[in-house]
């Protein structure tokens, strides 16, 4: 009575390697020997044995095939160079949108940097000259700065802020 094939035991790992060679009679001495032994006692190498052997009778009776053919080459490549058209149309129609407007973005970039560069190097310097208006002060001046009239320079900045925080932070 045959088992289940999900509650079969397992074969041995070692010999179950040699067991097509075992059904082929392609053992040598030592090793066919070790094996026959093997086999007397394993109840899983002996189903597996049979198995190989079953499978041996099926290749045998089926017999061997003819080869591909002579357009088997040209035939295979033609539908690899098909699949890779087809992934290479995929991807550039999923990108292309991506790719235009990165474009798009590189000129408008270029061309605000052109303006800015042309505005910095003439018309910048023509429109707001860099000036600075010397005259002299008094001592009084310093001590007192009119309220009136903007700081001059630097130190008129920090007389007047000494003078209203009378020196405190």
């Amino acid at each position: 009575m045959r088992q289940h094939p999900d509650f079969r035991s397992a074969a041995c790992a070692q010999f179950e390697a040699l067991l097509e060679d075992y059904v082929a009679a392609d053992l040598g001495g030592a090793r066919a020997k070790s094996v026959t032994e093997h086999l007397a006692g394993c109840a899983g190498c002996r189903e597996a044995l049979d198995e190989a052997a079953a499978g041996a009778r099926l290749l045998r009776a089926v017999g061997p095939a003819d080869g591909p053919g002579p357009a088997f080459n040209r035939t295979v490549m033609a539908r690899i160079y098909a699949a890779e058209q087809e992934r290479t149309a995929e991807r550039a129609t999923f990108w292309q949108p991506f790719v235009s407007l990165g474009w798009r973005f590189a000129a408008t970039a270029m061309l605000a940097l052109a303006i800015l560069i042309t505005y910095e190097a003439g018309w910048g310097r023509r429109l707001q000259p860099n000036l600075a208006v010397v005259r002299p002060s008094n001592v009084s001046d310093l001590f007192s700065p009119d309220p009136e009239r903007a700081p001059a320079n630097r130190d008129e900045v920090l007389m007047m802020l000494a003078e209203n925080n009378h020196g405190n932070n």
